[in-house]
């Protein structure tokens, strides 16, 4: 009976482990993400009231908004708020470390990255006019952005997988 030892090397082994655990994270962290827009969805309700509500300007308007609802919106929205800029940030780290790992998982990390963007300026659009179609937007992305990740890790664990063997 033969047994299969995998080695690790350094350098290309290390470096798709790396992009594995980063794209599984991701993926942990939109998860945590949907359950807390859940929460919102259904424990939530936003005050008609607020800086940033009905915002002519909508830029202005999502800056307030989100100046508003981090430190003074309702709990549920605060966290989800707050995780989304998170989110944005762990992606763009996603990218950094997938700039090595070829041009399907950079453009899947990309890809990713703009539909938690395109996710969270949604997000905003929906908190500050509250338009159905934004939260379904947002929703949408989320899948895309998940889907994305889910695809670099799969990239990742098979670079990992050929690495080692």
């Amino acid at each position: 009976m033969t047994q299969r030892v995998a080695v690790v090397r350094r350098g290309r082994a290390s470096q798709a482990g790396r992009l594995l655990a980063v794209n599984f994270a991701a993926c942990l962290l939109l998860l945590i993400q949907y359950l807390l827009g859940m929460a919102v969805n259904l424990y939530v309700t936003i005050p008609g009231r607020h800086p940033g509500a009905g915002a002519s300007n909508y830029f202005a308007g999502l800056a307030s908004g989100l100046a508003w609802v981090i430190p003074d919106g309702p709990g549920w929205a605060a966290a989800h708020a707050a995780f989304g800029l998170a989110l944005v940030l762990a992606a763009f780290a996603g990218i950094a470390l997938s700039r090595r790992a070829g041009r399907v998982a950079t453009s899947a990390s990309v890809l990713g990255a703009l539909a938690i963007l395109g996710a969270g300026f949604n997000g905003i659009s929906f908190l500050n006019y509250g338009h159905d179609f934004s939260s379904m937007i947002m929703a949408g992305l989320w899948a895309l952005a998940l889907a994305c990740y889910v695809t670099g890790m799969f990239l990742a664990a098979r670079r990992l997988v050929r690495g080692s063997a």
